[in-house]
Parts: C-alpha cells; sequence; structure tokens
C-alpha cells in the first residue's frame, strides 16, 4: 500500500462519518480479531487502540484516526482480501501501524489494561 492511500484511509473524517465508523467497529472488531489474532503480531496494542478510539477522553482527531484505521481492518472487502493465509492481513497491518505513529502516545495505560483484561476474559481459547 502506498502512503497515499494510507493517508486517505486515515482521515479522521467529521462526527457523523467517525459516529459510523464507530458503530461499525463496535459490531464486528471481535469477531475479526478473532480470527486474526495469530497474525497480527501486536493484537495487544490493537485491542488497546479499540479501547483508546471509544475513549471519549480521547481527543477527535485521534479517535478519528483510531477509528477510520479500525474500521479498515474490520471492513470484509478491502486492498488485500483477509481470507489469504499470510498476507491477508498484511494491508490492515499496513494501516494500523501508520494509525499507531500518527497517534503515538494517546493509547493509554488505562487502554492497555482494559486491552490485557479483555484479551484474558474474552480471547482465551482463540489466543
Amino acid at each position: 500500500m502506498d502512503d497515499v492511500k494510507i493517508g486517505e484511509i486515515l482521515l479522521p473524517g467529521d462526527d457523523e462519518e467517525q459516529e459510523g465508523q464507530r458503530q461499525r467497529v463496535r459490531k464486528r472488531f471481535w469477531p475479526v480479531l478473532k480470527r486474526a489474532i495469530r497474525q497480527i503480531p501486536f493484537s495487544r496494542d490493537l485491542v488497546a487502540a479499540y479501547f483508546c478510539a471509544l475513549d471519549p477522553r480521547t481527543p477527535a482527531r485521534v479517535r478519528g484516526i483510531l477509528l477510520a484505521a479500525l474500521a479498515y481492518f474490520v471492513l470484509p472487502i478491502d486492498g488485500i482480501p483477509d481470507f489469504l493465509a499470510v498476507v491477508g492481513f498484511s494491508d490492515d497491518i499496513a494501516v494500523l501501524t501508520a494509525a499507531f505513529a500518527a497517534i503515538r502516545g494517546h493509547i493509554r495505560e488505562d487502554h492497555y489494561e482494559s486491552a490485557d483484561r479483555a484479551m484474558m476474559d474474552g480471547l482465551q481459547d482463540t489466543v
């Protein structure tokens, strides 16, 4: 994926667009994560980003970037179909890595603590 496309994907969007992305992410995040957890090398960071994106204390721009990246992650159709072994999530990883770089420092320790609890409680059978 080139930088231009990733930059377009990570646009924070307006309030209405962010709300739509928030709803899509909340609905599809956990099922997609359970399928992808073995292929995503930074699952804990991904789950912490989920909690950061849904945290009302997170600045709107940061929340928008994370919601855009997470929405791309949960979309059934993207640059490389996720059902392809090994390479299926590579475009998702590229987008998520760019998002993490753009919002560096905004994912707080309490987001990681929530991620740890969620991963221990809900994902034990998939990890």
